[in-house]
């Protein structure tokens, strides 16, 4: 596969993931209001955790045969959906504005769920 085509392949898989992100953040907002949680982050966070590991697991033998799902969905997609930026921010901002345990529950959460959704998906 050329350079041109992997970073192609990056570029579009990114710029889906990077919309598709925004797209979860509105809808959290729309479905559950726009409360101090970051629940959109979170939400986005976990569909890239889950949608990395079913990618895996059904690529896992043919990941090197298919090397264009590696740079679309693994790398592509996945790292332009999540954000531990965005993560971090929100974390940032919830102890800034005094709801230190809202920020230790984001971190747990964030954090445990998804290991555990890759555990489970990498693991099987």
């Amino acid at each position: 596969m050329s350079g041109f085509a992997i970073i192609a392949l990056i570029f579009v898989g990114g710029g889906l993931g990077s919309i598709a992100r925004f797209g979860v953040g509105k809808m959290a907002i729309q479905f559950f209001g726009d409360g101090k949680f970051p629940l959109g982050t979170l939400i986005a966070n976990m569909l890239a955790c889950l949608i990395l590991g079913i990618t895996l697991f059904f690529f896992k033998d043919r990941l090197l045969e298919n090397e264009w799902v590696k740079y679309l969905i693994v790398i592509g997609f996945c790292g332009g959906f999540s954000t531990f930026s965005t993560f971090s921010l929100d974390t940032v901002k919830l102890f800034n504005e005094g709801f230190f345990a809202m920020g230790v529950a984001n971190i747990l959460i964030s954090t445990a769920l998804g290991i555990s959704i890759l555990w489970i998906l990498v693991k099987a």
